[in-house]
């Protein structure tokens, strides 16, 4: 659950940990985040997430987590961040070889496919809660090594 909201809403670490049950609106498909100078920001989120958050949200009303916060410890503290970046390190350790294993990755990672499928910038600014789109161009980096290389194997004297 943990590494799906990281990547299918590019939040931060510590959006993730302050995180609360009823930042999650299901019929309106968002979610309500407090991002760095307590800036809020509505995200969309998608069928496949909100499916998910329900059976998680079950799971956790079955265990007897009724906190306010979405991720809590089974000794109902939330959690903290040394711990989420334990769960990602060692989850994304099973499906890559990349050396840098944390949740930022997979922020950049959302950023990256975005800009990839032709989101523009600004768009991809506003769903990061950059206030400056300087912060966001830094993932344009990938985008332009990947237009080169697409110029070089398709046309015609790439």
């Amino acid at each position: 659950m943990i590494l799906l909201l990281f990547y299918t809403c590019g939040i931060r670490l510590s959006e993730l940990i302050h995180l609360k049950t009823n930042d999650i609106d299901f019929y309106r498909n968002t979610i309500r985040v407090l991002g760095k100078r307590n800036k809020e920001r509505i995200l969309p989120i998608t069928k496949e997430l909100q499916n998910e958050l329900k059976k998680y949200l079950e799971i956790k009303s079955e265990s007897g987590l009724k906190d306010e916060f979405l991720f809590v410890l089974s000794s109902k503290q939330k959690l903290y961040p040394k711990l989420v970046y334990t769960i990602v390190k060692s989850y994304l350790s099973m499906v890559t070889s990349i050396e840098k294993r944390s949740p930022h990755v997979l922020r950049h990672t959302f950023a990256t496919h975005l800009l990839n499928k032709g989101a523009d910038l600004n768009s991809i600014k506003e769903l990061l809660g950059h206030s400056s789109l300087a912060a966001t161009q830094v993932y344009t980096h990938n985008s332009i090594e990947r237009l080169k290389n697409i110029h070089k194997t398709r046309h015609p004297r790439g």
